[in-house]
């Protein structure tokens, strides 16, 4: 007895998950839908991943599990399917190192990656290193302080703390050199050299 095939709500032939599609017609749609998106996919993942030595491979992956999941069914929007098979092998990329360096993700938000709480120990220490950073940074002379403050937590460049501090860039870039020096003596447990105000 035939199958009867079934039909949707438009009266198209519903396509069956269990039978992969023809090769011919998979190769045909990545053909047209996918590799003209090539460039932007790179952009992509250079945009996202800190290793550039791995963007060729990312790229392949991405092609194989978009290639793979088309033999199954062909997607309706190929530029969506392609960039969240992306995101997804990133995400999984990231999980599988286990640790999140800031340079990996250029936009957390972009691949919402669901990291673990670190543990209390991990947290602990963390606070601990907090604190010892803040009670060296408390230490600096007070213009010193201002401008790594103003450079390294703020974010400002040397020109604008200049004109904040109402001083030259040249000294601001002195100051934060010293400031630099001076905390990486006092959290690796040297004596800080000299002072400077």
């Amino acid at each position: 007895m035939a199958e009867i095939p079934e039909i949707d709500r438009e009266g198209a032939v519903a396509r069956r998950e269990e039978a992969p599609m023809a090769a011919s017609d998979v190769n045909a749609w990545f053909v047209r839908e996918v590799l003209p998106l090539e460039a932007a996919l790179m952009q992509f993942l250079q945009h996202n991943w800190r290793n550039k030595s791995d963007i060729a491979d990312l790229r392949q992956e991405v092609y194989v599990r978009v290639f793979e999941s088309a033999r199954k069914e062909i997607p309706d929007r190929a530029r969506q399917f392609v960039f969240s098979t992306a995101r997804n092998l990133l995400v999984d990329h990231v999980r599988r190192e286990q640790v999140i360096p800031i340079e990996a993700v250029a936009d957390l938000d972009a691949i919402t990656v669901a990291m673990d709480a670190p543990g209390p120990d991990r947290a602990a220490m963390g606070r601990d290193e907090l604190r010892k950073l803040q009670s060296a940074i408390d230490r600096l002379p007070p213009r010193c302080r201002e401008a790594f403050v103003l450079g390294k937590v703020e974010g400002l460049g040397g020109r604008e703390i200049a004109q904040r501090m109402g001083v030259t860039e040249s000294t601001i870039s002195k100051q934060l050199a010293f400031s630099i020096r001076v905390l990486a003596d006092m959290l690796h447990g040297e004596p800080p050299r000299g002072e400077k105000s």
